[in-house]
């Protein structure tokens, strides 16, 4: 299965760790990819969005989302000075996407886009895509239960802040560990 999501990072890839990303065996299936700014941002009016600067999108084949986030993360960390500190998904999904979030079967909610009230593609050229906002909302209209964001997402952009805090904070282990984290 495949997962669609944007890791986080502390800050924008400066034009050498770019270039060490574009070099790594481990990534280059293109399974990760990054928006890099411009070198002269004057001559470039229409530059990207600073945000999109901190975000790597992913698209990782894994059983799971958590374990999708975790081989993006332990790719990531392959280049110096690059920290993943949060996880987000796309707020427009395929069919098969909002399949995956929900748990229901993607043949199922392909039925259901047929249904009077199912929200109204926002794209129709190419991928068609839906507001998962609004697939949800109608999914829950009809009884489904969808949960406001999945468990995995929720770990994931847990231990990401928690390794985020911990970096550089001197935390003994026995202190770790009485909080309940495992430490080897």
């Amino acid at each position: 299965m495949e997962w669609s999501f944007s890791i986080l990072l502390k800050q924008p890839l400066t034009r050498e760790q770019a270039d060490a990303f574009d070099h790594c065996d481990a990534l280059a299936d293109g399974a990760i990819s990054y928006t890099l700014a411009p070198e002269d941002p004057d001559a470039h009016p229409q530059c990207a969005d600073s945000a999109m600067l901190r975000e790597l999108a992913c698209d990782i084949e894994a059983p799971t989302l958590l374990d999708a986030v975790a081989q993006a993360v332990q790719r990531i960390r392959l280049i110096d000075g690059l920290h993943a500190v949060g996880v987000t998904l796309p707020d427009t999904v395929t069919l098969d996407e909002a399949a995956q979030r929900s748990g229901h079967g993607a043949q199922s909610l392909a039925q259901m886009s047929q249904d009077q009230g199912f929200p109204e593609p926002e794209s129709g050229e190419g991928t068609v895509l839906y507001s998962w906002d609004r697939v949800a909302a109608f999914l829950r209209d009809i009884g489904e239960p969808v949960p406001d964001v999945p468990q995995d997402l929720v770990i994931a952009e847990l231990a990401l802040r928690l390794v985020n805090a911990l970096d550089g904070a001197d935390v003994s282990p026995g202190t770790l560990r009485a909080l309940g984290l495992p430490i080897d």
